[in-house]
């Protein structure tokens, strides 16, 4: 069984017992979350699809991770123009309880 579900307005294939690194969402480690914006369910064969999904995606946050830094540097050849910026992005890494 397996299902899409949009967070924070992306879309993921999830799966029971599967971890994935999702944009930041809101809470701390061992909190539990619902997804209920879910795109599509594949329950044994049988696909429900759009307006047809009465499902909920359930999960745990496992714990809130930064990802790698992204360096952004702009630069003008010989007018001695230099800027440099970087950041790096908020993660969430859950695991999927239940799809329901």
């Amino acid at each position: 069984m397996f299902a899409v579900v949009k967070i924070a307005g992306q879309q993921f294939k999830v799966a029971k017992d599967q971890t994935l690194f999702v944009p930041h969402v809101e809470g701390n480690a061992g909190d539990k979350v619902e997804f209920a914006e879910v795109l599509l369910v594949d329950a044994d064969g049988s696909l429900s699809v759009g307006k047809d999904v009465k499902a909920t995606v359930k999960a745990e946050i496992v714990s809130q991770v930064k990802g790698d830094k992204v360096i952004a540097f702009k630069m003008k050849r010989r007018k001695g123009f230099r800027k440099k910026h970087g950041h790096r992005t908020h993660y969430t890494k859950i695991k999927i309880e239940s799809i329901a």
